[in-house]
């Protein structure tokens, strides 16, 4: 059923009048044109759609648009800020953890959401919080000292 649907969107108000019963992955992809986010298994087990709803990751494969209605929604494109790399982003870089890229915006989005709630997770609380996003080239060790070294970073040198 077509619906007005508001939200957040990086942001940004966004205003669409679509069936309220599409998948969040392809609105983003189609209508909004926010690529970053991947389509990949279309089931919800890999990840790699993987965005934030009121800062909880979540499988956009799997969350119709109708549940976005009055929340703000965060992809790939609004994690970094006035063209600042995002700490997250930044320690991808430095530990290679992005070898082929098609997790990558899935894995930081899930990583954010965990550092959100876990500022200061330990080795053992990241891979549990990780593990239901997969890697395809096997970087899990690369992923987790990258969110190691972003929570470091982000709570300002300290552990």
């Amino acid at each position: 059923m077509k619906e007005t649907i508001r939200f957040k969107l990086n942001d940004k108000p966004v205003s669409l009048t679509i069936d309220n019963e599409r998948m969040l992955l392809w609105v983003l992809r189609t209508e909004l044109g926010l690529t970053g986010t991947k389509f990949g298994c279309g089931e919800g087990y890999c990840g790699a759609c993987t965005v934030l709803v009121n800062r909880e990751a979540i499988r956009s494969c799997q969350f119709p648009l109708k549940d976005v209605k009055g929340k703000a929604v965060i992809t790939i494109e609004g994690l970094a800020k006035n063209g600042d790399l995002h700490p997250l982003q930044k320690a991808f870089i430095k530990h290679d953890a992005l070898q082929c890229g098609f997790c990558t915006s899935g894995m930081l989005l899930n990583a954010y959401s965990l550092l959100l709630k876990n500022p200061k997770p330990s080795r053992k609380e990241i891979i549990q919080g990780m593990e239901e996003n997969l890697c395809r080239c096997g970087t899990y060790q690369r992923i987790i000292q990258a969110v190691q070294t972003a929570a470091h970073e982000m709570n300002g040198g300290k552990r």
